[in-house]
């Protein structure tokens, strides 16, 4: 696993909290990335910068994720592929990450955290955000 992609998962780890537990502490976020993460700075500030990325735009994301995930409602998803999906649309639509890159991580993330058909799932939704976001 590459250390990008560790810090990845970490941020997962703090937007599942996020998802059950709607106020979070934002020392208790930054305790957790630098414990997570052994206080490796660059790792922390590329992790910090997913969580606030997804938090800031976390409406718009759900959007655009629900007009994407055909007959499915974004409440009614796994918390996981949920919040695999925001990270993921964060990444494609405002970070530097190539799509590719982002798509294949979330998929990687789903695999690891997510159900049978996760990986899927978050492969056929992200691909469409990309592509919308490409026209």
């Amino acid at each position: 696993m590459s250390r990008r992609s560790r810090a990845r998962e970490v941020a997962l780890q703090v937007l599942y909290q996020d998802d059950l537990n709607p106020d979070p502490d934002p020392t208790a976020t930054e305790e957790f990335l630098a414990r997570r993460l052994r206080g490796d700075t660059a790792l922390i500030e590329f992790a910090k910068s997913l969580v606030s990325g997804v938090r800031s735009h976390r409406t718009a994301l759900d959007a655009v994720l629900a007009a994407r995930a055909m007959n499915w409602q974004l409440g009614r998803m796994a918390a996981t592929d949920r919040n695999v999906l925001r990270l993921g649309a964060f990444e494609i639509l405002h970070a530097d990450t190539p799509g590719p890159v982002a798509i294949n991580e979330a998929v990687e993330l789903a695999r690891r955290f997510g159900g049978r058909q996760s990986p899927q799932f978050v492969n056929g939704i992200l691909d469409q955000v990309l592509q919308d976001a490409a026209d």
